[in-house]
């Protein structure tokens, strides 16, 4: 065989063995994109299987969701109840039996002596036959004042506000112009805050009124009322407090006496411009006002494929270069991703929000109690239409989402996630090798691309935007976005010790946002261990010159064995390098980890123990680490808004125990936060730029090089002498063309299937 001949062979032979590694990758990736349903969402059928088999347990004596009443049996919540990891784990990688389907559903027993609230799985799908009682964690089975408020609450509190403010209706309409009766377009509405009430069982909530126009958030009237809704006869709802501009009255009677008499200090609020005129929009408004110096009135850049998709997308599995993942929208707290793999190997089992929570100071009773725990307000079923060149690009792909949420069947929710590939605008890696001559060796760089899966959550006035971002160089990124209106109350001159003065009566009250994340990290594995790298400075005496010293930095290296340990307060230095590690090593002999790196502004606000603290025991920590255990899988519920005195989910309880942690199965749990003080340029909305928070996922010592030497995105230049420079790539330059986006189009509803 000659030289060339044997050349040719070593090619072909090469061609064939990376075309079955390429297969082989191909087949195990698809294949854990078959079994991702495991991990999927109740489809619409088998949300109407669970709610026709409990409609048919006479013994629940179940009711509509929308009968207006309290004194009910409702079914307030059907999801996915994920199944044990175990069972999963066994199923994914050893190909054991699917584990039974279950729903988690939250029945509300209103009709009862002693009103409760019960959990249950039913089961198996897709025709369930079975339910059994989900016990509580000890000693924390949620009050009947815990649960969420639901819309008929909402309907009878709406109700029982016309009835109860009518003796100030004249007063409306002198103050705001506005009314509670009769009002056609000029009706007043209101923002209720939580936590609801002083103590664990009370239901009493500060409503704030505003005038019902766009943006009526940043629209306070000036009056706040403490109502306690807390009986299942909405007869008995009563008004206890009224704060007006500054002073307390006991009743909206007493307050209708003295403006009577003129012993109230009024405000009149300027007219709003009517809507839809051509007069100046309210300033509340989107419409656009003022003029760039330098005018934009064409379209600005967008982004096209000309060649297609480069992931794939099977039923909720998710390919894309060597990452691969699985993902749902839990109706309760929002988007998870399970099962993450890079080149077929598990880095993380779960990925998911666990709670967005936004804690206020203010000067009016109802800025001073605002402490919102948006689990508690359905964050992760309010995932309405993303918009195409806007939200996401137009040529992303659109998922629809189904949520059994304070209704009487599944609500399909269009366009509610998107999933799409983008250019970064910055190079993933580069490098200019330049000589000593004016010129260069080579030039290499790798194009900045990556895959983001996206949702939002709009809980009334706040949006937030939910990303996971995949890079080809094994790294994963979570970060939320806030953007929408901000909780505002009326202009008072002391509450400028609480925020800032952002319109004439409008006060942007300061609040700190924190989120919670839960990692549950299997890196190479499911036995890993928590260990910390710092930088310390070391003093030595020169070695080439022993008459100096120098002062270099040297690595310090800390395991960390107990849960205890390994829960960092905030005020505590956190280390930079947060490492998971695997017992397993890379080429070079140094165990094979990922670290966790952090991007955060937040604090602890609320004092260790101070009464509703409880119910967020987490943001004591920017980072505690658990061993993983089947009862400590959420941080949060849905129930503590509104009982923090006494939460069914004490995330503090988790580190009780002070489990050992090392090769053992481990659990990250991470927040994430900003103090925002509003200013003038949050109207109409807060902006996203310096609003963002979140963590990446870097493989450190995981792989022997960088995996993203896979893509072939790369270009590589080299200099020629007497000619053009020689290029190299690894996938052609696209055909020159125009590819124009599809026409744009946004629906805006969501409806029942």
């Amino acid at each position: 065989m000659t030289g060339r001949e044997a050349l040719l062979l070593g090619w072909a032979m090469a061609g064939i063995l990376a075309l079955q590694t390429l297969a082989a990758a191909e087949h195990s990736q698809w294949s854990l994109g078959s079994k991702a349903g495991v991990f999927a969402d109740l489809s619409a059928e088998e949300l109407k299987a669970v709610h026709n088999f409990l409609w048919s347990q006479r013994e629940l004596a179940l009711q509509p969701a929308k009968a207006p009443t309290m004194a009910k049996n409702s079914i307030f919540l059907i999801e996915m109840l994920l199944p044990k990891k175990q069972h999963v784990l066994k199923f994914l990688d050893k190909g054991e039996g699917h584990p039974a389907r279950e729903a988690h559903v939250v029945i509300f027993f209103g009709a009862q002596e002693k009103p409760n609230i019960t959990e249950f799985a039913v089961g198996p799908l897709p025709y369930p036959h079975y339910m059994r009682v989900l016990p509580p964690r000890h000693r924390h089975h949620p009050s009947w004042a815990s649960r969420p408020v639901s819309t008929t609450e909402y309907i009878l509190l709406n109700h029982m506000l016309q009835e109860a403010t009518k003796p100030l209706h004249q007063f409306f309409l002198n103050t705001t112009g506005f009314s509670f009766r009769d009002c056609g377009d000029r009706c007043l509405t209101f923002t209720d805050v939580a936590p609801r009430g002083l103590a664990s069982g009370q239901r009493r909530s500060w409503l704030i009124l505003q005038r019902e126009v766009e943006g009526y958030f940043l629209h306070p009237t000036g009056m706040e009322l403490l109502v306690d809704h807390g009986s299942q006869d909405a007869n008995d709802w009563v008004v206890e407090q009224v704060w007006y501009n500054g002073k307390f009255y006991r009743s909206p009677e007493e307050l209708a006496h003295k403006y009577g008499n003129g012993e109230v200090d009024v405000v009149v609020l300027e007219d709003p411009p009517p809507s839809g005129s051509e007069e100046p929009p309210v300033f509340s408004s989107y419409r656009p006002r003022g003029a760039f110096s330098t005018p934009t009135t064409v379209n600005g850049p967008r982004l096209v494929q000309p060649e297609g998709h480069r992931y794939q997308l099977e039923g909720n599995a998710v390919l894309y270069g060597d990452w691969s993942f699985a993902f749902r929208l839990r109706s309760s707290s929002g988007l998870q991703i399970l099962d993450v793999r890079f080149g077929g190997e598990r880095v993380a089992y779960e990925v998911s929000v666990q709670e967005a929570a936004a804690l206020y100071g203010g000067h009016t009773p109802a800025g001073m109690q605002t402490k919102y725990m948006d689990m508690g307000w359905g964050m992760g079923s309010v995932t309405y239409e993303l918009a195409p060149g806007i939200d996401c690009p137009e040529t992303a792909t659109f998922l629809h989402a189904l949520h059994y949420y304070d209704a009487d069947g599944p609500v399909y929710y269009p366009r509610a996630l998107c999933l799409f590939e983008m250019p970064t605008g910055v190079p993933l890696r580069r490098h200019f090798d330049f000589n000593s001559n004016g010129g260069f060796n080579f030039y290499g760089g790798l194009k900045g691309q990556v895959l983001v899966l996206r949702t939002t959550s709009t809980v009334y006035n706040y949006d937030y935007i939910w990303d996971y971002i995949f890079y080809p160089n094994g790294v994963m990124e979570a970060k939320m976005h806030a953007t929408g209106y901000i909780h505002a109350t009326f202009y008072t001159p002391e509450g400028l010790h609480h925020g800032m003065r952002l319109h004439t009566r409008l006060l942007g009250n300061m609040h700190t946002h924190l989120v919670h994340y839960r990692i549950d990290l299997d890196v190479a594995g499911t036995k890993n261990s928590f260990q910390t790298l710092e930088m310390k400075l070391q003093n030595i005496t020169n070695p080439w010159s022993p008459g100096h010293h120098l002062v270099q930095p040297t690595l310090e290296q800390t395991q960390f064995h107990q849960e205890r340990q390994a829960a960092f307060r905030f005020g505590r230095a956190l280390p930079k390098y947060l490492l998971f590690t695997s017992p397993k090593k890379n080429t070079w002999g140094h165990q094979r980890s990922y670290r966790v790196q952090i991007h955060s502004m937040a604090s602890q606000v609320l004092p260790q123990g101070w009464q509703e603290e409880k119910a967020v025991t987490w943001a004591r920590y920017p980072l505690a680490v658990t061993k993983y255990r089947e009862l400590e899988l959420y941080s949060s519920s849905i129930y503590n808004q509104n009982d923090p005195w006494d939460p069914p989910v004490v995330f503090e309880e988790f580190l009780r125990n002070n489990e050992y942690i090392e090769n053992e199965d481990l659990v990250a749990w991470v927040t994430v936060g900003f103090l925002h003080i509003p200013h003038s340029e949050d109207i109409p909305n807060t902006a996203t730029p310096g609003n963002s928070v979140g963590f990446l996922l870097r493989p450190f010592n995981f792989f022997s090089e960088d995996p993203s030497l896979a893509s072939r995105d790369t270009v590589i230049v080299r200099p020629q002498d007497g000619g053009p420079n020689h290029v190299q790539r690894w996938v052609s330059e696209e055909a020159r063309g125009c590819l124009m986006p599809p026409p744009f189009s946004y629906n805006g509803t969501y409806r029942p299937v």
